[in-house]
């Protein structure tokens, strides 16, 4: 009995002190694991190691120095030579494209802004130049104006009805133009009959384009309303109708150097076939002033004269101008009649005075007056324009004294509309 029991007590014993050393057993194999001494050894893919065990007793090496040698003996673990790019949070992401819409869209706002104010800049600009050219007319038609010419001081009223004839009304927009030949007015005249719908196109529509009218109907006058036909409309009334419209339209004309005007006239009528003008004016020129030129007889015709070589010279287009004898016969053709006395400045106010010398720009600024700058485009213009840089050659063969009598006759043109005396091609 004692012996079963001394037996029992010793295999208890020996149980208890059995589990004591698998605990201990066990305490120093977890401690292996969790606090290993080189940690590159045991987590070779970490590229961030974990620091060494306080409680280890073998000290941690320090790393090499920042040296080319220290950086050749230090290998970098698998991965690390070629870094993955580094992953943004998508919040960060969406605030900076935020950030750079809000900067393209202050300067969007920044250019609007200053093409803005280039634009006023450009409009007031503008303003001042036709208030400049107004107030010049002005001043030239009143009474202390120092320079005299026909019709200077007469009333609108006493404008004979013939004399109004170059006034185009457009009612369905309220405009009066005054077309000046050879500056532009064929452009002008399309753009008013599209504006007045007063041509039908084949498919039975108003023209919308003004290149697309045919050409040899933009001169039509019974396209064009103007001030001369208000008689046989409204009769006695034409007058008072008339004044009216003055005074709430808005009027414009285009102008031009009166010099350089005259010379584009004679190459359009004169330097190439036109039996018209060649029957009406050409001839009359060769008969007159043909022996001094050596030309013993006229052709009857222009195919026959241009045939013949037979043509008016520009020399002899001016002694024309010049002779009394001309208007006696008949008043100066449109072509070259003064602008004075075409559009009437002094009777009539105008809005507005474009030049053909600046007429791209001055046809857009009147239809952005007008608020006609998305309803319609002005033409082009005609690249064989000629040249203000021509006079002197056209004028080499025109005596001096010539030339300073046709300034005294266009003097009018160029004191009203502010063009500046030609004094080198006066004088030389």
């Amino acid at each position: 009995m004692g012996t079963s029991r001394c037996f029992r007590l010793a295999f208890l014993l020996g149980s208890v002190l059995m589990v004591l050393l698998i605990i201990l057993y066990w305490d120093d194999v977890g401690a292996l694991n969790l606090y290993p001494h080189d940690p590159h050894d045991l987590y070779p893919h970490d590229p961030h190691p974990h620091p060494t065990s306080p409680s280890s007793s073998t000290p941690t090496k320090p790393p090499p120095r920042d040296t080319e040698e220290g950086r050749r003996a230090t290998p970098k673990p698998p991965g690390e030579e070629h870094p993955l790019p580094q992953v943004t949070d998508s919040s960060e992401l969406e605030e900076r494209w935020r950030g750079e819409e809000v900067k393209r869209e202050e300067e969007r706002v920044r250019q609007a802004e200053e093409e803005k104010r280039e634009e006023e800049g450009r409009r007031q600009e503008e303003g001042r130049r036709q208030e400049e050219r107004r107030r010049r007319i002005s001043h030239m038609c009143s009474g202390n104006g120092t320079l005299e010419f026909p019709g200077k001081f007469r009333t609108f009223d006493q404008i004979p009805n013939r004399e109004l004839n170059h006034l185009i009304v457009d009612d369905r927009h309220e405009i009066i133009y005054c077309y000046v030949p050879k500056v532009a007015c064929t452009n002008w005249k399309r753009v008013m009959v599209v504006l007045s719908e007063g041509l039908l196109a084949p498919d039975g529509q108003p023209y919308r384009d003004p290149q697309a009218l045919p050409p040899d109907l933009i001169h039509n006058s019974s396209l064009h309303l103007t001030f001369s036909k208000f008689w046989r409309r409204y009769g006695r009334l034409s007058r008072h109708l008339m004044r009216v419209k003055l005074q709430s339209y808005t009027k414009f004309l285009f102008v031009r150097d009166p010099f350089v005007r005259l010379i584009s006239a004679f190459r359009n009528k004169f330097q190439q076939p036109n039996e018209d003008f060649y029957r009406q004016f050409g001839s009359v020129m060769l008969r007159r002033y043909g022996n001094e030129s050596g030309t013993s007889r006229v052709p009857e015709s222009a195919a026959e004269a241009f045939e013949a070589g037979i043509q008016p010279s520009f020399s002899e287009f001016v002694r024309y101008l010049l002779d009394p004898q001309t208007e006696q016969e008949q008043p100066f053709n449109e072509h070259w009649r003064q602008v004075y006395r075409l559009c009437h400045p002094c009777q009539i106010h105008y809005d507005f005075i474009g030049t053909l010398e600046n007429l791209e720009d001055d046809s857009d600024q009147l239809l952005r007056i007008l608020g006609l700058e998305d309803q319609i485009k002005f033409p082009p213009s005609n690249r064989n324009r000629t040249a203000a840089s021509w006079e002197r050659d056209w004028f080499a063969d025109v005596p001096a004294e010539l030339r300073r009598k046709l300034y005294s006759l266009y003097e009018p043109d160029f004191e009203l509309f502010g063009y500046p005396k030609p004094e080198t091609l006066l004088h030389h």
